[in-house]
């Protein structure tokens, strides 16, 4: 059972039906925000978030809300897909509040749980698209390595586009 992880700047807890709020909904809704991640397809709405978030239920992955340690406040979301009988989990990262770009926040919160996974999993991984730099350089900061990639996988901004996978082993 996944309990409260803490970083120096934020906390990472479950995500419940009370943080489906207008304003995480805009996020969603924000070309900025999901410009490179697959959201960005869809029209997020109260039930679909509803949905979404009913998809973890009794299942072993979890949907976490990142917090602002000081205000409480939730600022983003990060999820860890979880293999049970494979002992990995693939972890990904919305920090949607705009605020909090470019001050750490992002690398705390993915290094919180990335600490948290490797604690627990036998491997952490994760993925993203080429052109998306400041994911790249958060998965290697965290002392990701690079595990390849799928080539010309994805369309971003009418151009095919690589996805590159990083992993972490762990101590487990």
């Amino acid at each position: 059972m996944f309990e409260n992880q803490y970083g120096s700047k934020i906390y990472l807890t479950l995500f419940e039906l009370e943080d489906i709020t207008p304003e995480y909904i805009s996020w969603l809704n924000d070309q900025e925000v999901v410009k490179f991640s697959n959201q960005r397809f869809l029209k997020h709405t109260h039930k679909t978030s509803v949905n979404y978030l009913q998809s973890f239920e009794r299942t072993p992955n979890l949907f976490l809300a990142i917090k602002d340690l000081s205000s409480k406040k939730i600022i983003g979301t990060m999820t860890a897909y979880i293999s049970e009988h494979h002992q990995t989990a693939d972890i990904g990262i919305l920090l949607g509040n705009r605020d909090y770009w470019g001050k750490g926040i992002g690398f705390d919160a993915w290094a919180t749980l990335v600490k948290w996974a490797s604690a627990n999993f036998r491997k952490v991984s994760a993925g993203a698209v080429a052109v998306n730099k400041p994911m790249i350089a958060l998965m290697e900061k965290s002392g990701m390595e690079f595990e390849g990639l799928k080539k010309h996988h994805e369309i971003v901004n009418d151009c095919p586009t690589d996805v590159l996978f990083y992993g972490k082993f762990s101590d487990v």
